[in-house]
């Protein structure tokens, strides 16, 4: 019985040890080691706070990253958008002052006006000569003398001696565009003398001839005239005595 009571006594002690024994461990290693065993979750809440803006720093480095990134992209199309603006604007600044120089280079450009210059009798030499077809008609010839080109507006304006009447013009025979000369070229005007039927009235021999220009507006003037030489016999008229607009061809000038 008292070895009995003795193992009692002996699994009693060595239980209290054990008891003590556990407790102490869970007070150090088994707590450390559960501690450590579970610090990433025990240090989720802790560090969340830390972690969110960490996250959020890194979400937004990752956007900042990405903004910087698109910024940086940003800033390069900006920069190249910039470049490309800059250069559009100079390349269109370019064109338009070659444009410019181009317009305003001496000599006027193709789109400039062409300058007004009448011929008359300062810059022309003019003729007049009867033609035998058709009959009762006279030539007039005006070649350009000058250097430049001269415009012959409308139609010459006649008279003979110190006629007081002017002849009418023929208004089928105007042309649909004023009759430009260049140095050397000539123009033609055809004049009606006398009625063929003989239906004219006041007949005369004129002895000379003077020869009127036009300039921009009907009946203006358009410059000193001309006196071209007659036949020595002079040159019979009548009412009859009508004259053509100017014409590039001797044909359109004595159709008439």
């Amino acid at each position: 019985m008292r070895t009995s009571r003795l193992q009692l006594l002996a699994a009693a002690g060595v239980t209290v040890a054990s008891l003590a024994l556990t407790a102490c461990q869970d007070g150090t290693g088994t707590r450390d080691e559960g501690a450590s065993a579970s610090q990433p979750v025990a240090s989720a809440p802790s560090d969340a706070p830390s972690q969110a803006p960490e996250e959020s720093a890194s979400g937004s480095g990752g956007n900042g990253s990405t903004a910087n990134g698109s910024t940086g992209s940003g800033g390069d199309t900006a920069g190249s958008g910039e470049s490309g603006s800059g250069s559009g604007s100079g390349s269109g600044s370019g064109s338009k002052g070659s444009s410019a120089g181009k317009g305003s280079a001496p000599g006027g450009s193709d789109d400039a006006p062409a300058r007004f210059n009448p011929c008359n009798g300062s810059n022309t030499s003019v003729s007049a000569a009867p033609v035998s077809r058709p009959v009762n008609h006279m030539l007039i010839t005006v070649k350009n003398t000058g250097s430049k080109n001269c415009d012959l507006t409308y139609y010459p304006v006649l008279r003979f001696d110190e006629m007081q009447w002017v002849p009418q013009p023929v208004e089928e025979s105007k042309p649909q565009a004023v009759v430009t000369l260049a140095p050397g070229e000539s123009a033609y005007a055809g004049v009606l003398l006398s009625a063929a039927d003989g239906s004219g009235s006041g007949g005369a021999t004129g002895k000379k001839l003077t020869v009127g220009f036009q300039g921009r507006t009907p009946n203006s003037d358009g410059g000193p005239a001309a006196i071209p030489s007659l036949p020595a016999a002079g040159v019979y008229y009548d009412s009859s005595l009508t004259v053509t607009y100017w014409q590039s061809s001797t044909d359109d000038a004595l159709t008439y």
